[in-house]
């Protein structure tokens, strides 16, 4: 194992086209690339800006 890279535990999917066409082949995907995150919205109502409004009426 000379490549350095080699030891990487994980690995992109393929993909597809090049440039800013450049997409994941999802054909090479499975369930295992899934960005499924379900506390995603309770995360974001701790975390999330001030409306304008209330920045404007402090």
């Amino acid at each position: 194992m000379t490549d350095p890279l080699d030891k990487a535990t994980s690995k992109a999917p393929a993909t597809l086209g090049e440039g800013c066409l450049s997409r994941y082949d999802p054909e090479d995907m499975s369930p295992e690339d899934g960005t499924e995150f379900p506390g995603a919205a309770d995360l974001w109502e701790q975390v999330k800006p001030e409306s304008a409004e209330d920045a404007k009426s402090t």
